[in-house]
């Protein structure tokens, strides 16, 4: 039927303008343009060239013409000045199809002045949204087309065009408002679109909507109702599990949390996602005329391999070690097989860079008490990044820092300069010696502890930071401070080492170390005090004991928590490398304050 309505339309359009054809020729072209729009595999965007031919031949048939008027203009004259009844209907028919194509292009105040020419109602009936009139729906809704013969075939009637529209231009300014942050707008919007014409698809995207705007007003239980209704109006619906799952690690409940993962884990195995849309089907549907960035945003469709890494993650985070083990290894499957083929790699992606990932899972492995497997792993990392890393690793200014190429973000990583990309070699390098260094601590063979650890030492020498970029800790790269608390990671450990192998010089060497390089560290500050200690030195000890205690006590330490700076590849190390408690010692300090300032008062 395509084919031959265009075929009849070219016929048509061959011959010159006239009147009494013209309804018929404007209903054939109104026809064509619905093929034409509805068939389309993305949303229409674009100047409706066929549109404005027809109105132009329309003026030619008036003895008229508008050759040098835009398209909004052209419309204006027309409507304004062609009054004949036959062609009104038609004309109308075609105005909403302008309409639609304005819609997708999300041009909202050319359709606001095209339907107040085309609306006749005097009184437009008011809209509810937010107690005030939104003009665009108030206008269509109040508009109504001329009648028009029961004999004319429209593949589209224009009262199911205009239920369209209305669903569309509700959903399009709810997320429009949903962006700009007025989030009382839009949701009023949104509620206005879900009841209107539209696939069972996109009334699920609009409950998934409503339920992100409830997220973001702080109401997680109304967000996971509205989710719940997106799953339930479309059980294909993957991005409303992924935003439950957002909602629940917001509220704290990691089971439900995992669940939803797991299910959509699940979910994208047996069903990928599909873009038809159900019905009720219309050449011209409101999933054509809406496609917004933040849209697309949150309707991003994870892929499986996403969803196994964040199970990882999340259970490694909250200490779930035997699961997360279980999935990181699922995932490193998927990397064997050929991670081009497993996840697209866009600056969207949840992954992280792949050499973290097997860090990660070297931290899951070693806490897991699979200690040879996290060697294993480690030495994988090690193996792919050594002929990555150069000599010498010079940062001389503070570089560009892209958003996407953040610690822990997608796998592009946007174009990172060639010494950022350095920068983070040699740091995994480093983090897989400083993890087998602990493992070999945990395996109680301290040779092999102490080779790893000076391994990791040595290779953090390479990086060399110029004076003038060592202004404030704030101003140094996410990268940079990672291999310093790397380098303090190695030393403590070693030291520790050195301590149980009653080597206290040696042991002293790396804490005066860790503590000048973090001096706010209460670890490198504890470790330092009991190796003083240990060898006599007991003034020099009790004097870091005491500038200790007079910095705010445990701000580091809560601050490194709440705020995560570090990835999470080195939380296993940063637990091992914290001091134990020691009473004793403690007690020993202050009787020995004590003694001194008896002492020094006599």
């Amino acid at each position: 039927m395509k084919r031959k309505i265009s075929v009849l339309l070219g016929l048509i359009t061959g011959l010159p303008p006239a009147l009494p054809t013209m309804p018929l020729e404007l209903t054939v072209l109104y026809n064509s343009l619905l093929f034409v729009m509805g068939t389309s595999d993305c949303a229409i965007k674009g100047e409706a060239e066929g549109i404005r031919q027809g109105l132009l031949r329309v003026l030619e048939a008036c003895g008229t013409s508008g050759q040098d008027l835009s398209t909004e203009e052209l419309w204006q004259k027309v409507l304004q000045e062609v009054t004949v009844e036959e062609l009104q209907a038609p004309l109308h028919r075609l105005g909403a199809l302008q309409a639609a194509w304005w819609l997708a292009d999300s041009c909202l105040q050319s359709i606001t002045d095209l339907f107040r020419l085309l609306s006749s109602a005097e009184d437009p009936e008011r809209a509810s949204c937010s107690g005030e009139k939104n003009e665009l729906l108030t206008l269509l809704k109040a508009w109504r087309a001329p009648a028009e013969e029961a004999s004319i075939s429209l593949v589209q009637s224009t009262e199911d065009l205009k239920e369209t529209l209305c669903t569309a231009a509700a959903f399009l300014q709810g997320l429009q408002e949903l962006e700009a942050g007025n989030l009382p707008t839009t949701i009023c919007l949104l509620q206005e679109a879900a009841g209107g014409l539209c696939s069972k698809r996109v009334l699920a995207q609009i409950y998934v909507c409503l339920g992100c705007c409830a997220q973001r007003m702080g109401k997680p239980q109304t967000a996971l109702q509205h989710l719940k209704r997106a799953l339930q109006v479309d059980f294909q619906c993957h991005p409303a599990l992924s935003h439950t799952a957002v909602v629940y690690q917001e509220l704290g409940e990691t089971d439900a949390e995992l669940q939803a993962l797991s299910l959509l884990y699940e979910a994208l195995e047996k069903n990928p996602p599909s873009a038809t849309s159900s019905s009720p089907y219309f050449l011209i549907r409101a999933d054509l005329l809406v496609n917004t960035p933040i849209l697309a945003s949150l309707f991003r469709h994870r892929h499986p391999s996403e969803v196994k890494y964040l199970l990882a993650q999340r259970c490694l985070q909250d200490g779930r070690v035997a699961d997360a083990v279980e999935h990181y290894l699922d995932f490193l499957a998927l990397i064997q097989e050929g991670l081009q083929q497993q996840v697209p790699l866009d600056s969207g992606s949840l992954l992280p860079r792949i050499p973290e990932v097997f860090l990660e899972a070297a931290s899951a492995l070693e806490q897991d008490g699979r200690h040879q497997d996290s060697l294993t792993v480690c030495d994988e990392v090690i193996s792919r990044t050594t002929h990555l890393v150069p000599q010498i690793v010079q940062v001389e200014e503070k570089l560009e820092q892209p958003e996407c190429a953040s610690l822990g973000t997608g796998l592009s990583g946007g174009l990172l300069s060639q010494k950022r990309e350095s920068l983070f070699c040699l740091m995994w390098r480093a983090a897989a010696y400083l993890h087998q260094g602990w493992v070999w601590t945990k395996l109680g063979n301290g040779k092999e502890a102490i080779m790893q650890f000076s391994r990791c030492l040595n290779d953090l020498l390479r990086f060399q930071l110029c004076e003038r970029s060592v202004e404030t800790a704030e101003s140094l790269l996410p990268e940079v401070k990672v291999l310093q608390k790397i380098r303090l990671l190695s030393l403590i450990g070693r030291g520790m080492q050195f301590l149980e192998q009653e080597r206290h010089k040696e042991a002293l060497l790396d804490f005066q170390h860790g503590w000048q390089i973090s001096p706010d560290d209460p670890t490198a500050a504890f470790y330092l005090v009991q190796v003083l200690w240990k060898l006599n030195r007991k003034q020099e000890a009790a004097d870091y004991w005491q500038k200790y205690l007079e910095s705010p006590a445990g701000e580091h330490e809560q601050q490194e928590r709440q705020g995560r700076p570090f990835p999470l590849y080195l939380d296993s190390c940063l637990k091992l490398a914290t001091f134990p408690k020691d009473e004793s010692l403690a007690k020993c300090i202050q009787d020995y304050l004590r003694t001194t300032r008896q002492d020094s008062s006599r």
